[in-house]
């Protein structure tokens, strides 16, 4: 079965105390929702009782004064039950979205704690299912679940209970109508819970579907797919409007069969009952009691049915969010050592990575970078570059081999801390839908703005930045999609700046950019990389020939190192790579 359509258990222990930790830091709200809920089924047959009372007693002797009590006394019942329904009501939707509250934040700190090989794998809008969808179901299981179904099986139990010691006869005749009512609830129970998993998986694929087309937009509208993309969405979305169908139907049949069924009952303890009035061998009063306990005492076993999918469906819900919770594809973090500073000398020795088993796409990589030097990757698509500086911030793990900063191996740095030392600025940047100024600060409010302000004048961009509208406080929207490429990568750049990273990436940081934006990317570098220790991925090789170092990377093996008058001199792999790109040049010239 496809584990998006998965069915729980409805009394899955080890799922339910699980679960119970998020209850555990609301533990006297959630004891008085239970206290709540048995006052509630302790006053249910408590109204049928005293109308029996006030029938057979004060109506039939005339006492108007006792019956005026019983009226009163009804009265105070009556506002109790409903203070009892508000409470009942207002706590369990209270615990609920306090509890959903603290797993969704605890959700979404470790999704954003999840290695990069995790999202390589699972679709993003299934994270969203995880952590929006399926996070909300959990707030039914408090308001309508396990404390509900125990108030109604206490109640059911306290009505047979009243019922029987009212009249045994009457009981029976009341109840024999049960077992047809149980099986009806079962196979609607059955019928429902398999509509709510078909659901729930058309959820999560209309939420991956929806996602993935948004964010490729353009790729779809440049290849003209709309309308064969539209057509897919349409066939999901059809899936997902015949699963709510089903559940519908479902629901139209079993209703209205439950309420003949209750009519039934009442119909049978109306004719027994009056034969029995008739024969003086009950009261009118004990008849019209039994004819409102059964009203009572059927309401819940439909709502029963409902409650059992309920809580059904949390269990996987909260099946769902636990395996996420403990995912082993966390980033390790089992490091301690977090210094101030570090000098900057990175060391590859012997690695090896596969981000498939056995794949390897980096082979016996070694090479070592001095403080304060650059050196620069260079090489095909393809070749391992990128994977190099994926290993290096640990966005990935190694599989053999060691990476060291300052000799001291990675996994031994404290996580963010070794973060913190590397800048990183990208080909492909990423903005968030914020100001400029909080997507180059990113949440460290101890950059202040003239820091930011300083930094975008030494990249050449604040003039840029002060002519849009509200300046640095312009919002730049979902990717920064309201700037050019060249605009985002320089803000990028200055995000780099700023946090005054003691080793530089930079990874194909010119290659997207116009000559012009590069030649202010250029200067900025220069004086960036003063004192820093810098590493180049670049396919234009005229903007690294300076390095002191120049490394070419082919299959995920070294083939060639050396500066640039070296690797000519050498004619290998450079210098053809050199040759062809001075041939692209002198053709556009």
């Amino acid at each position: 079965m496809n584990k998006e359509t998965k069915s729980g258990q409805i009394f899955d222990l080890p799922t339910l105390r699980r679960l119970y930790v998020f209850v555990r830091p609301y533990q006297k709200q959630f004891y008085l929702l239970i206290g709540i809920i048995m006052l509630n089924a302790l006053l249910a047959p408590l109204t049928p009782l005293l109308i029996k009372y006030t029938i057979d007693t004060p109506i039939a002797n005339g006492d108007y004064a006792q019956l005026t009590v019983m009226l009163v006394l009804m009265i105070i019942v009556t506002i109790v039950q409903g203070v009892a329904q508000f409470w009942n009501t207002y706590m369990s939707g209270w615990l609920g979205q306090y509890i959903i509250r603290d797993i969704r934040v605890q959700l979404y700190q470790k999704i954003i704690g999840l290695r990069l090989k995790f999202f390589d794998q699972t679709p993003i809008g299934r994270l969203v299912t995880r952590t929006i969808s399926d996070v909300e179901t959990l707030s039914n299981v408090f308001s309508d679940g396990m404390a509900a179904i125990a108030g109604d099986i206490l109640q059911l139990t306290l009505i047979i209970g009243v019922m029987f010691y009212t009249d045994w006869k009457l009981s029976i005749i009341s109840l024999s109508m049960i077992p047809l009512m149980l099986f009806c609830t079962y196979v609607f129970k059955e019928k429902i819970k398999d509509s709510f998993n078909e659901v729930r998986a058309a959820v999560s694929n209309l939420n991956s579907f929806v996602q993935e087309h948004l964010t490729g937009m353009s790729i779809v509208q440049i290849f003209s797919s709309e309308d064969t993309e539209y057509r897919k969405f349409q066939e999901i979305n059809e899936v997902h409007r015949d699963a709510n169908i089903r559940s519908i139907l479902y629901y139209s049949i079993y209703y209205p069969v439950a309420d003949v069924i209750a009519a039934a009952g009442t119909g049978l303890v109306v004719w027994y009952g009056s034969k029995q009035i008739l024969n003086s061998e009950v009261t009118f009063g004990t008849v019209t009691a039994f004819v409102m306990f059964i009203n009572l005492f059927f309401r819940p076993i439909r709502q029963l049915a409902d409650r059992f999918n309920t809580l059904q469906m949390g269990i996987v819900s909260t099946d769902r969010i636990l395996k996420l919770l403990d995912s082993d594809e966390y980033t390790v973090n089992e490091g301690t050592f977090a210094p101030d500073t570090v000098r900057g000398k990175v060391e590859f020795k012997n690695v090896w990575f596969a981000y498939n088993e056995e794949e390897y796409v980096l082979k016996d990589i070694s090479f070592n970078v001095d403080e304060g030097k650059t050196i620069a990757l260079v090489g095909a698509t393809g070749a391992g570059k990128s994977s190099i500086i994926n290993l290096l911030t640990r966005f990935y793990d190694i599989n053999k081999g060691r990476i060291l900063v300052d000799d001291i191996d990675v996994h031994d740095y404290e996580l963010n801390a070794l973060r913190k030392h590397v800048g990183v600025v990208l080909q492909d940047v990423f903005l968030f839908s914020d100001t400029i100024e909080n997507n180059i600060r990113l949440g460290d409010f101890s950059i202040t703005h003239d820091k930011i302000v300083e930094a975008a004048k030494l990249v050449g961009v604040h003039d840029f930045i002060e002519r849009l509208p509200g300046g640095y406080k312009y919002n730049v929207m979902e990717r920064g999609s309201t700037l050019s490429v060249g605009q985002r990568q320089l803000i990028s750049f200055v995000r780099a700046m700023v946090h005054e990273p003691k080793i530089i990436v930079l990874d194909e940081a010119t290659s997207s950019v116009d000559s012009e934006t590069e030649e202010l990317i250029q200067k900025a570098i220069e004086k960036l990389m003063k004192g820093r220790t810098a590493i180049v991925i670049a396919h234009r090789l005229s903007t690294i020939q300076e390095a002191n170092k120049i490394i070419v990377v082919d299959k995920g093996q070294i083939m060639e190192e050396g500066n640039h008058e070296q690797l000519l001199e050498k004619d290998g792999f450079y210098a053809n790579l050199y040759r062809m790109q001075y041939k692209e040049v002198l053709k556009v010239g």
